[in-house]
């Protein structure tokens, strides 16, 4: 039983008070005392106290921590619950006590530094912190570190005590980590300007750090310690006159005032006598029950009580200090709080039963000499049996670690919880995993199957296409083939032409040759002309035919050129035929002359159709440029979309074999899991058996164990040399 430890502390006056007045009372400071002075230095002896430490407005943040809060918060490294807030009215300077600022950090940034600082000179055991942050602001109990976590609720357990259900609890490894939560806390707490603070809190805060620890060596006799440190802000009483509160300021004061008065009723109550004490109204307020543990319960508690030394404030000093007074008289009764495991309670029976056997040892109770032989076989085979179910769930553990990985759930460290409970909640776990998979497997086989037919008509696609792509590939070499040949034509028979002419105008020019020579002549040039150009026509068209390419512009330009070629030929024959006739019937000098005329207009005929064809030339060559041009673009063409379905045959390989692998690692899982969850209910069974073998082999022990004592307390009485 320890009691409370109650400090007092005086803010340094404000620039706008004038506390040295004449007739002004003044608050004095001597060691441990303060006192209310009136003026030429008279104490008020109605207005003394007297407390564990007393800080005057020179103290830093750093003495107060340093004599007040200190050994709780490493009471707390130590296993030991610990709480410190500071009480009083607005403006008296207890968030500035809390927090402070970053040249002089208040009480709950140094006890960040220091736990972590005290951890690391402990060497032996290992640590996890958790760490949370909560105000409680017009009776509403709202998470700091998740602004969606509001109106929270609080909830009694057996095992965990009283506790905010829904809190956010971090994990932390550092300080810094911390004061970066606190910081973010801070930008969501409630602050408001009244008459008296310009930056007034509005709700009481509590930040809470939960310490775990337990011995590296994992021996299995070592204890889990777990212990809760609280540090309080508490929001300042005020009086309206004094505030000016209006409006929403007027509500948040009505139940400030409201929680501290239930807090100063749990005081008063505490602080009676045990006998005389009544019902204490720990529920009336949702402080009151959160601070339950630290208010006469199990928890070293330290109140810092701040007070301002103005003039017009001493009725509101005098209510806090009056508070302090009572909180004095309160006592907690504070244990390391321990989980003990199942060897280590095995371990401290064995220990109670060899100091039995000390105190036995020179006397002459034989028949208890059996009864603890008896007792430690028995003991020996509980131990044995402990030993087994202890591998069993080592083993347990290590699968569930493992089926964990497997279905990618983070693992998360818990505090030990009962073997049954533990085992029941698994089962649930798995069980919404199970089903999880199922679904999310059902929706992998309908992604399969959609794809399956995106990647059939794909393949239909790139089928149909590469026919294309032949198509176009057979078309575009006629299409070489053509203009090649035409060309060939065109200039074989531009030759032909040239001889022709000069042919007829050297016959023309000597006209030694007579009429019949020439036309002989005339003749076999043009049948001879007329044959070539009908058989590169015959190739082309066979070409055609044969390859089924479309008609191109020139074609019918070269078969209108052949058709006017054929027709002149006829005619020269013709007229050959007819001179040869009139040659045979009359004298050859009279028609020489005719024939010479007609012979020129033939020529100048050839001539301008010798000109036409050139023309026709021109544009052939014109159009078989653009026709490479448009074969090029078409090659491009065809290469772009080769490319393209190469990587769309990629792709669909890969997505195929992804989606193989995802379906039959889910098949897989799936299988696992439900043998998995099929051991696990065997397991359960054996589980709840061998507890239950536990749970009667413990009373049993007890009983046995009573029974010795009661014994020896016999025994001591009749033989008094024993003690």
């Amino acid at each position: 039983m320890e009691k409370i430890c109650v400090a007092v502390r005086v803010r340094p006056p404000t620039p706008e008070s004038s506390s040295s007045e004449n007739g002004s009372s003044l608050w004095k400071v001597e060691d441990n005392r303060i006192s209310l002075h009136k003026s030429l230095d008279t104490p008020i002896s109605t207005a003394s106290y007297a407390f564990d430490h007393v800080f005057d407005e020179r103290s830093t943040n750093a003495c107060v921590y340093e004599l007040l809060t200190k050994d709780i918060i490493h009471a707390a490294v130590e296993g030991f619950n610990g709480t410190a807030f500071a009480y009083g009215q607005t403006s008296s300077g207890k968030t500035f006590t809390m927090t402070g600022f970053e040249t002089d950090p208040g009480i709950i940034r140094r006890s960040v530094r220091d736990v972590f600082e005290r951890i690391q000179m402990i060497s032996d055991r290992e640590f996890l912190i958790r760490v949370s942050y909560m105000e409680i602001y017009n009776e509403e109990i709202n998470d700091l570190l998740a602004v969606e976590n509001q109106r929270l609720q609080i909830h009694e357990h057996l095992e965990r005590g009283v506790f905010v259900a829904g809190l956010k609890e971090e994990i932390v490894s550092d300080a810094e980590q911390i004061l970066k939560l606190l910081d973010s806390g801070e930008v969501n707490r409630h602050f408001g300007e009244t008459n008296m603070n310009v930056h007034s809190s509005r709700s009481h805060t509590i930040f809470r750090m939960v310490i775990e620890s337990r011995g590296k060596e994992n021996s299995s006799t070592d204890a889990i310690r777990v212990s809760v440190l609280n540090l309080v802000d508490l929001a300042g009483s005020e009086r309206i006159a004094k505030t000016g509160a209006g409006g929403v300021r007027l509500t948040e004061g009505k139940y400030i005032n409201k929680s501290l008065m239930i807090l100063g009723n749990v005081i008063n109550k505490l602080s009676e006598s045990s006998k005389l004490r009544a019902h204490i109204p720990y529920r009336d307020s949702k402080l009151t029950r959160i601070l339950q543990p630290a208010l006469g319960g199990n928890a070293k508690t330290c109140i810092i009580c701040t007070i301002a030394p103005e003039e017009h404030h001493i009725e509101e000093s005098k209510g806090t200090l009056q508070f302090a007074s009572r909180a004095k008289r309160i006592t907690n009764c504070a244990q390391i709080n321990e989980i003990l495991t199942d060897a280590a309670l095995l371990k401290r029976q064995k220990l109670e039963i060899e100091e039995l056997q000390m105190k036995l040892q020179g006397s002459h109770a034989e028949v208890l000499e059996q009864e603890i032989l008896k007792l430690s076989n028995q003991m020996l085979k509980y131990e044995l049996e402990c030993e087994r179910l202890k591998t069993q769930l080592e083993e347990e553990r290590g699968k569930q670690k493992e089926q964990e990985q497997l279905q990618f759930t983070p693992a998360i460290k818990r505090q030990p919880t009962p073997l049954t409970a533990a085992t029941t909640e698994c089962s649930h776990e798995n069980q919404k995993e199970v089903e999880d998979l199922k679904s999310q497997i059902e929706l992998l086989t309908n992604e399969k199957d959609s794809l399956q037919v995106k990647f059939n008509e794909q393949v239909f696609q790139n089928n149909k296409l590469m026919g294309e792509i032949s198509e176009l590939k057979e078309g575009m070499l006629h299409m070489k083939e053509i203009p090649k040949r035409l060309s060939e034509s065109v200039a074989n028979g531009k030759e032909v032409y040239k001889n022709v002419i000069v042919t007829m105008k050297t016959l023309m020019a000597e006209k030694e040759f007579p009429t019949a020579k020439l036309l002989f002549g005339v003749t076999g040039i043009t049948t001879s002309l007329l044959s070539t150009l009908e058989s590169q026509f015959s190739m082309i068209l066979d070409g055609q035919k044969a390859g089924s390419i479309v008609d191109y512009p020139f074609y019918d330009q070269w078969e209108t050129l052949r058709v006017s070629l054929k027709n002149t030929a006829s005619s020269l024959v013709s007229d050959a035929q007819a001179m040869n006739e009139i040659l045979n019937s009359h004298d050859k000098g009279q028609e020489t002359a005719a024939m010479e005329e007609k012979l020129k207009s033939e020529l100048s005929i050839l001539a301008e159709r010798y000109n036409e064809l050139e023309k026709e030339l021109s544009l052939d060559k014109q159009l078989l440029k653009a026709s490479r041009e448009s074969h090029g673009r078409l090659e491009k063409e065809v290469q772009f979309l080769k490319e393209e379905r190469d990587s769309l045959d990629v792709a669909i390989s890969q997505s195929t074999q992804r989606l193989r692998v995802i379906a039959s690692d889910k098949e897989n899982a799936l299988k696992d899991l439900n043998v998995e969850v099929k051991r696990r209910k065997e397991m359960e069974e054996e589980i709840k058996q061998i507890s239950f073998a536990f749970s009667s082999r413990q009373k049993s022990l007890m009983s046995f164990h009573n029974e010795i004592k009661s014994k020896m307390q016999k025994l001591t009485t009749q033989n008094p040399k024993l003690k």
